[in-house]
């Protein structure tokens, strides 16, 4: 694993969103427009392999990290470039990652399923559904033992609730009390196919029942809302109290992947969902409580995609890796 070339920065980032009501809003917007600026790159052949957006869940990824440490542990899915920006780590790097280019936060390597920064917590991102939960379990374990205040936060999609990691890892950290959270972020869909199709109960917070946990559910278009229920149940974990499943209600806004046009969405669902659209719900709210007006609204994303163009011109002119590169870390064992 490659550390970020500047952990000061990736610090003081996750510093601004923990603390400061704006740079919430910034980082939302700064999310977006980063994931639709993949989206568009794709399409030009500057993207590696595939890659998966997060387009209208924002708020649930700065609403983790706004109620957790740097020093906490992060394990997300391939589905991860809003939890990584929102962690704190630079937009440089993590777009270097997924265009799998040396200034990448692993070095180009591990591209867009594979994003990490140890110095705020996001362990390696996973393409393995359900992956993360056992990791984390294991995570907040090591915590347990040495005695420490460590939380471990996985964060997961609705169809990991029907993987038997899901169920042997809540059942684990239940029985052993780990110092870890749960974040499902129910978008609607498992793939490529609506939860309701493959899963028997409406709420997904109703499975902690069976283990004796306690569970939340949160409105995941209200940035509040998720660092509120997300503070309650880290406090918990951090004071000895046990693991926590949150289900986060949200809405993926593209496809499953780039190859997915997500024509199997009913009609109108998709503008029912805009209506509530994460990124304006707090903008409106910032206005009315006095920390912007209107018109900053408009130099925040102003500024962000200037940020995101200089960003992408960096990393264009940052090198592919090469392949001693690419097999430095790599060892064969023997007898």
């Amino acid at each position: 694993m490659m550390e970020p070339e500047n952990t000061e920065e990736s610090l003081q980032r996750r510093e601004g969103v923990v603390s400061n009501r704006r740079k919430r809003y910034e980082r939302m917007v700064e999310i977006r427009l980063l994931e639709d600026k993949v989206i568009e790159i794709f399409a030009e052949g500057l993207i590696p392999g595939t890659t998966h957006t997060c387009q209208g869940q924002e708020a649930v990824c700065v609403g983790v990290a706004a109620a957790t440490r740097p020093t906490d542990i992060v394990v997300c899915t391939y589905r991860g470039h809003g939890i990584a920006l929102a962690l704190g780590v630079p937009t440089v790097t993590v777009l270097g990652e997924i265009m799998g280019r040396q200034i990448g936060c692993m070095g180009g390597l591990g591209g867009s399923m594979h994003l990490s920064d140890p110095s705020v917590g996001l362990l390696p991102t996973s393409a393995i559904i359900g992956a993360g939960i056992p990791i984390a379990a294991g995570a907040a374990l090591t915590a347990q033992i040495l005695g420490n205040d460590t939380v471990a936060v996985s964060v997961f999609g609705d169809g990991t609730t029907n993987i038997g990691a899901f169920h042997e890892g809540l059942n684990l950290a239940s029985i052993w009390k780990l110092p870890v959270v749960f974040v499902c972020e129910n978008n609607q869909y498992g793939e490529y196919s609506p939860i309701e199709s493959t899963t028997s109960v409406t709420d997904l917070a109703i499975r902690a029942t069976s283990y004796n946990m306690p569970s939340e559910i949160v409105d995941g278009q209200d940035v509040d809302a998720v660092e509120a229920t997300m503070a309650r149940a880290v406090a918990r974990a951090r004071s000895g109290g046990g693991p926590t499943l949150i289900e986060a209600k949200t809405y993926r806004y593209a496809g499953h992947s780039r190859s997915d046009k997500a024509t199997y969405r009913p009609a109108g669902e998709l503008d029912m969902w805009l209506q509530r659209d994460p990124i304006k719900l707090f903008g409106a709210k910032l206005v009315e409580e006095g920390v912007l007006e209107e018109a900053d609204l408009e130099l925040v994303d102003a500024e962000q995609r200037r940020r995101l163009e200089a960003t992408l011109e960096l990393v264009l002119s940052s090198p592919t890796p090469t392949p001693a590169q690419m097999m430095a870390r790599v060892s064969a064992g023997g007898r």
